[in-house]
């Protein structure tokens, strides 16, 4: 089995396991597919979205702290100006802690999900998300030891 295939068959089956111990959904990644996400749902391009410029910087983000109306749709700017590869992972804390043993075991691991992605420095990408679901979320940076180092940052969703 090709190491591609056999994380993907990993990841499937830690989604399946959280899934069986939680009624939250599961955050999956490496392309996998999605019935809902914690936080919300990714936006809407045809619609209008404040935008938000969030720095990932050496081990935190800046704005750490975001408010939005429940039904926003949000523009994430992300902009990595530190000197390793960081990501922004937007989710329960839950499931991020859940997400980052699974990192620890596979720190080369990538997203390709609405809700998060990994920037190399000096990078630039967008999420377009819509939040519609009321609660406080987080995002965090899973890459081995960087979220244990603070770089997390919390949504407030009124």
């Amino acid at each position: 089995m090709n190491h591609q295939l056999e994380m993907t068959m990993k990841a499937i089956k830690l989604g399946l396991a959280l899934a069986a111990l939680s009624t939250a959904p599961t955050l999956a990644h490496d392309k996998h597919a999605h019935a809902s996400f914690s936080a919300g749902e990714p936006g809407d391009p045809k619609k209008p979205a404040r935008t938000i410029e969030i720095l990932l910087n050496e081990m935190d983000y800046s704005p750490a702290r975001i408010e939005v109306k429940r039904g926003e749709q949000i523009r994430f700017v992300l902009r990595n100006v530190g000197k390793e590869d960081h990501e922004f992972l937007l989710a329960t804390t839950k499931e991020n802690l859940a997400h980052a043993v699974e990192m620890k075991k596979h720190p080369h691991m990538e997203h390709d999900d609405p809700n998060g992605v990994r920037l190399a420095p000096s990078k630039t990408a967008e999420i377009l998300w819509k939040f519609s679901k009321a609660g406080t979320f987080e995002y965090s940076c899973l890459i081995p030891d960087h979220r244990d180092n603070g770089m997390i940052g919390h949504v407030t969703v009124k």
